[in-house]
């Protein structure tokens, strides 16, 4: 990973939308160069797509919260079968698959309190699979969508 792949990424996490020749130019490279340079990064699994950020709030998806879940008994078939069923839910943004005391953390978006507490009871409870859950409410995201390569260690 050389230094123009590093401002090629970085400059494609600023604003995924610009051109092939529009990113060449703010590269100082030719086009030709710069379209190798990204087909390369996709083959290779660094670039893995484009995708538009939304506003969950514009979507009537007010309320977020993370819900850490337990589940038993602890094997693959339990996990996989449970992120695969959770993860169809339309509420759930995302599904992580932890270590530690929880084996799992739901990042839930839906329009209020009621429908949280609906889908906590109506969705959640009635898996048997399930020890236990604890919800947190989310008021506040900040995220960075330019991720830099880490500093190497000394």
């Amino acid at each position: 990973m050389d230094e123009l792949n590093l401002e090629i990424i970085r400059l494609l996490q600023t604003d995924a939308r610009q051109s092939n020749r529009e990113l060449a130019r703010r590269l100082g490279i030719a086009p030709s160069t710069c379209l190798e340079r990204v087909r390369a990064l996709t083959r290779r699994g660094v670039i893995r797509g484009y995708h538009a950020e939304i506003d969950q709030g514009a979507l009537n998806r007010g309320v977020q919260a993370m819900v850490s879940v337990q589940v038993r008994p602890l094997s693959r078939a339990v996990i996989e079968t449970f992120k695969n069923s959770v993860s169809a839910h339309p509420e759930v943004v995302s599904v992580f698959v932890l270590a530690g005391g929880d084996d799992f953390l739901l990042h839930v978006a839906v329009q209020d309190l009621d429908h949280l507490h609906a889908f906590l009871l109506d969705r959640l409870t009635q898996r048997r699979e399930i020890a236990g859950f604890r919800t947190s409410i989310v008021f506040e995201r900040v995220h960075n969508p330019v991720l830099s390569r880490l500093p190497d260690p000394a």
